[in-house]
């Protein structure tokens, strides 16, 4: 090997400017060529490609080329010199030059790889299974390279507004925030646990009665939870603090984070976030988090229902839990009646029992203008409300979701999005493929439990009520809106936040209307509730998702294309084949014992 530099530049940063320079790159061979007596090698690093030319005069160098294969790791010393013409490539950064290679070193060899690292067509378990060649591909390569510059401008961001780099524990106390937690057994004190955290909630909080101000970390976060495929077992959150600001200013100056992050990523002016209240994102879209690119809206005809003969409709119409609303479908009404069965299988996986339907043939004509086995069910008045509410015109087609309202809003709110989304909705203009962010505010403070007949927090028992609400939080807490709010960009969920409780005096109220008695609360959360009575300033704050930033930037369809090594479904790791079993030394030590899963 020369004694010089290891490597002058990156492979895919050698352009014309280092023409007629001799270069020495390090990288991998992604693809070798034989062109009758020239050798052609295609050298890949971080950066891209680069074209090496192993020209037969240098015998030795030539002789080492012809044993390259893919994935060999080598070093090139060469000459940067333009390509012939014709053979430009306007798709590279180096596309317009070849290197002349003068010395050729495997640094070292590579078995056969299971798969090429340009094949797009790989299954998800392959490329689990051999991350780190997954690795290697550039679309992996971008997307985390693309991660690094969010977590870099963040940084950026907060650091120019005040806030400092702070960590908080991994192994902390388990408590109640929602989902499982994961446990560590203590081996050190006996039959103990600590617990990953879910999130640095109450720690932030604690830093904020601390006088740190305004706090920030990126950070892990675990939860032991059913996955999907914007979920992972562990997690990274933009996770945010501030003393002394309004609920309004923290929006304004998180909007400002997302936004410049965005424009000095991928070059994207987001628009201005619009802010809409939960009870109205519920009400039109059935969703706390909608897609506003779908331009179809519920139109609520729970009231019209309720004398109709259609049980169907009738009965949810009739319950206190229950809704009935129609989903216009501009120029729906050519949609074959396969299209419209298969919706209706759709809407099933949400709990929905059917999809009643009408179309619209002539607006004007009332009954005898729609089509559907549904109207003959339907008195003058409905029909006239449906007709008028819904604003349908001649050619339209109008869904309808009737059961309880969770099952409507669930059911209907995921139709919306894939009627918009599908084909026919791209081609009759449904969907806007623009970017559509949005703050969602006032949510409830609290959901009711039906099964555990009890109510349940919404966010978690931290979030600051209304101004106001406080005395409700034990006559009625149904009533009770949060200072919650949460970032919500093309129907996902960015990050949420809070303004927090920063009175003991409110904080044990919530911890009452969860049921939670002084002495639970005392056993659970003691050292928060006795660090707010040291002067507890106002604060609040929000965590951003950094997984879901990268993947919306990215158009990714999965976590897992912005994680370097993510758990599948099933929180396994294909590639350590993690989780295994540990030996029975190790369960000693912690004193545990396992008992046989299959007895009951």
């Amino acid at each position: 090997m020369s004694s010089q530099k290891m490597r002058t530049t990156y492979c895919g940063l050698v352009t014309e400017a280092h023409m007629g320079q001799t270069v020495t790159l390090c990288g991998w061979v992604n693809r070798r060529r034989d062109h009758g007596g020239v050798i052609f090698v295609d050298l890949r690093d971080r950066e891209g490609y680069v074209q090496i030319v192993c020209d037969p005069d240098r015998a030795e160098t030539f002789k080492t080329a012809e044993g390259l294969r893919n994935e060999f790791c080598v070093q090139v010393i060469g000459l940067v010199r333009a390509r012939p013409a014709g053979t430009t490539n306007d798709g590279l950064k180096s596309g317009k030059i070849e290197v002349l290679c003068h010395e050729l070193t495997v640094l070292n060899p590579s078995v056969t790889p299971p798969f090429q690292v340009d094949d797009e067509n790989l299954s998800e378990t392959t490329r689990l299974m051999h991350r780190v060649l997954d690795l290697r591909r550039p679309y992996m390569q971008n997307n985390l390279m693309l991660r690094y510059k969010v977590s870099m401008e963040t940084r950026k961001f907060l650091d120019a507004n005040g806030f400092i780099d702070i960590e908080t524990p991994m192994l902390t106390k388990s408590t109640p925030e929602g989902a499982r937690d994961y446990l560590v057994p203590s081996r050190v004190h006996d039959g103990m646990f600590f617990a990953l955290p879910q999130s640095p909630q109450l720690f932030k909080q604690l830093l904020m009665v601390a006088g740190f101000d305004r706090y920030y970390q990126i950070t892990k976060c675990f939860r032991d939870e059913d996955l999907r495929a914007d979920r992972q077992p562990e997690f990274t959150q933009i996770d945010v603090e501030t003393s002394f600001l309004t609920e309004e200013e923290i929006r304004v100056m998180f909007e400002g984070m997302i936004r410049s992050t965005f424009k000095n990523v991928i070059d994207v002016d987001l628009p201005a976030f619009p802010v809409m209240k939960h009870a109205d994102a519920m009400r039109l879209y059935g969703s706390d988090k909608p897609d506003l690119r779908v331009k179809l809206e519920f139109t609520e005809l729970t009231d019209v229902m309720k004398d109709v003969d259609f049980k169907v409709f009738s009965s949810p119409a009739n319950q206190a839990d229950g809704r009935v609303v129609g989903l216009r479908v501009p120029g729906g009404g050519d949609m074959t009646r396969g299209e419209i069965d298969g919706y209706t299988e759709f809407v099933k996986i949400y709990g929905a029992k059917g999809l009643a339907w009408i179309k619209v043939n002539e607006a004007s004509k009332g009954r005898d203008g729609l089509q559907s086995p549904i109207v003959k069910n339907l008195h003058d008045a409905a029909i006239a409300a449906i007709v008028e509410r819904t604003c349908a015109q001649d050619g339209d087609l109008i869904f309808f979701g009737a059961d309880k309202a969770k099952i409507v809003n669930d059911a209907i709110g995921a139709l919306r999005v894939k009627v918009g989304h599908s084909e026919f909705g791209k081609a009759r203009g449904l969907i806007d493929g623009a970017w559509k962010p949005l703050w969602v505010v006032d949510f409830p403070m609290f959901e009711y439990d039906d099964d555990a007949q009890r109510w349940n927090a919404v966010h978690h028992p931290f979030t600051s009520p209304k101004d106001g609400h406080e005395d409700w939080l034990e006559t009625d807490p149904g009533r009770c809106v949060a200072k919650a709010y949460d970032a919500v960009l093309n129907g996902i969920e960015l990050g949420g936040g809070s303004v927090r409780i920063h009175r003991e005096d409110v904080q044990s109220k919530v911890f009452r209307a969860l049921k939670i008695d002084a002495e639970e609360a005392q056993a659970k959360f003691g050292f928060l509730l006795d660090a707010l009575q040291y002067g507890a300033p106002p604060h609040g704050g929000i965590a951003i998702g950094l997984d879901r930033f990268v993947m919306l930037m990215a158009g990714a369809e999965s976590l897992r294309d912005v994680i370097a090594f993510p758990k599948t479904q099933r929180a396994q790791c294909l590639l350590t084949q993690a989780p295994g079993p540990v030996d029975e030394k190790q369960l000693r030590e912690l004193h545990i014992r396992l008992r046989n899963t299959q007895v009951a």
